[in-house]
This record gives structure tokens, C-alpha cells and sequence, in this order.
């Protein structure tokens, strides 16, 4: 089959499987948590275990599938950007590549079952799976640039997710300290 949008499904049931993963995960640390701070017998007057299991699990789904979807849009719109300064392709064939790549992100979500139990389990596997889809993304499109311009894409992409996740980190960083410092000590 030659459907050249044979595979444009996958980002979509890709995004849905590792939410559902990642939100079973919280769902169950999270009653863990409500039963701790004694939250739980409260909630469980106005809804049945199974009822507040569905309810934690559709708003940590839908909440992990906003993180993981606004992901993908800012890695491609990195890609892109890295492609347009770097790639001298005028046909797309590039771009077209790089969407194979969708396959390695959908056995990954569907790897992430495994580790259900532990957030670092489910945290490796999206790590791995995201670092062997960009080698296989650089090597696909090394068919079709440059050496210097294969190097230039993967340092682009690089430095600009390190500065995004560096900015992440010291704004969570700066808003914590700023929390506790605002804190009344007793």
C-alpha cells in the first residue's frame, strides 16, 4: 500500500496511549495521596471507588494529553525551523522522511503499558523512545543533506530543547522558592 497518509493516525493513538499510561500512574498515586492527607473518605461520599477512578483518570488523561500534544507541536515546529535554516530541499522530501519516524513513537506508547506501575519506568521508555526516533530522524535525513547541514539540524534541535527545558526548570525553580519564601513559619 503506497498511501502516502497511511500512518497519519499514529501521532494521534500515540498521544491517547502514553496520556492513558501516564494518567493510570497518577490516578494511583493519587488516591494513595487523598487517602494520606484524609481526603479520600470525603471524596468517597459523593462518588463510588470506581466513579472517582474514572473521574482522576479522564482529567490526568486529558491533562498529560494537552503536555504531550503541546510536546509534539514544539518539536515539529523545531524540526521545521531547524530544516528551514539548514536543508536546501525544495521538493519536501524531507519532511516526508522524517514522518516514518511516527512508528518508533507508537511502539513506545505502547512499551509504556509496562511501566504503569512506576513513573520511572513510564519516564525512561518516553526518554528512549524519543531519543531513538531523532537518530533515526538524523540518519533518514542525512540521505538527503549535507554532512555540516546533518550536524547543524541535530545542534540546533539540541540547544533549542535545552534552553525550552532550562527555562522550564528555573521558572518551576523560581516559582517554588517564591511559594515557600511567602510562607508563615511558626
Amino acid at each position: 500500500m503506497k498511501n502516502p497518509y497511511l500512518y497519519g493516525y499514529l501521532p494521534l493513538i500515540t498521544i491517547i496511549l502514553f496520556s492513558l499510561t501516564f494518567g493510570l500512574f497518577t490516578v494511583t498515586e493519587s488516591i494513595v495521596l487523598f487517602k494520606s492527607i484524609g481526603v479520600y473518605s470525603g471524596m468517597r461520599e459523593f462518588l463510588s471507588e470506581i466513579q472517582m477512578r474514572i473521574f482522576l483518570l479522564i482529567v490526568f488523561a486529558l491533562c498529560y494529553f494537552m503536555l504531550f500534544s503541546a510536546l509534539k507541536l514544539i518539536g515539529e515546529t523545531i524540526h521545521e525551523l531547524a530544516m528551514l535554516f539548514f536543508s536546501k530541499d525544495l521538493d519536501g522530501k524531507t519532511v516526508h522522511e522524517a514522518r516514518g519516524g511516527n512508528v518508533i513513537f507508537f511502539f513506545g506508547a505502547l512499551a509504556s503499558a509496562i511501566g504503569i506501575q512506576s513513573f520511572w519506568i513510564l519516564l525512561i521508555i518516553f526518554i528512549a523512545t524519543t531519543f531513538i526516533y531523532f537518530v533515526y530522524v538524523i540518519y533518514k535525513l542525512s540521505n538527503y543533506m549535507t554532512f555540516g547541514a546533518t550536524v547543524g539540524v541535530m545542534l540546533f534541535e539540541i540547544v533549542i530543547w535545552f534552553v525550552f527545558l532550562t527555562l522550564i526548570i528555573y521558572v518551576v525553580f523560581k516559582l517554588y522558592n517564591g511559594i515557600v519564601s511567602s510562607l508563615p513559619f511558626s
